[in-house]
């Protein structure tokens, strides 16, 4: 039996690692065989890549998006662990990240029609079967980076993250029809919402 492939999307700071592990959790609870990913990757695409998201190598919106074209093509054809591969096998995964995010991000800074056909005519990019975004204000966002992170990532100001919401929501109304697309209210308890996802998917 074929496996379904979940990609959980949202600005930073709305909760996509907790919700991930907390779906992760329920999915094994019932039995299913479960592969939580992320993007950018642990390959050395991906490793370059995070070398760029945190400032200390300059890179422009077009190398970013190539970059992670590349390393988004890595991790689904990988002889291992890839999420072709994984899927085949009947693996339920759960990725932290995917093309919405090139989309969102470098497709706010360049030619945004560049970027989605390099992501979503690339023959070796698989659709996901559920895209999740958890949804959260960018003043709550902020909130919460403040009080759980040392760092912040080039991406987590506050009038960037409302950019980025805005552009996620484009991208999400341009794929309508093409891709599976749930929002998710990522506020409140986690509990709280968790249930809106397992509902939702």
């Amino acid at each position: 039996m074929k496996g379904k492939f979940i990609v959980f999307e949202g600005i930073d700071g709305s909760g996509k690692t907790t919700q991930i592990e907390m779906l992760e959790k329920r999915l094994k609870s019932e039995g299913k065989k479960v592969f939580r990913t992320a993007e950018p990757t642990d390959a050395p695409s991906g490793k370059a890549l995070r070398e760029a998201l945190s400032g200390a190598v300059k890179r422009t919106p077009t190398e970013l998006a190539a970059m992670f074209l590349l390393d988004r093509i890595n991790h689904n054809v990988d002889k291992e662990k890839g999420i072709k591969k994984l899927l085949d096998e009947g693996y339920f995964i759960i990725c932290d990240r995917y093309y919405y995010s090139s989309l969102a991000y470098q497709g706010s800074e360049i030619e945004g029609d560049w970027v989605a056909r390099i992501n979503l005519d690339c023959p070796d990019i698989a659709t996901p079967d559920v895209c999740v975004f958890l949804d959260l204000s960018p003043d709550e966002a902020i909130e919460r980076i403040s009080k759980n992170r040392e760092t912040t990532e080039i991406y987590e100001k506050k009038e960037k993250l409302a950019d980025v919401r805005q552009k996620y929501f484009k991208v999400f109304e341009k794929l309508k029809g093409r891709d599976n697309i749930k929002v998710v209210d990522a506020s409140g308890a986690s509990e709280e919402v968790a249930e809106r996802i397992y509902k939702a998917i």
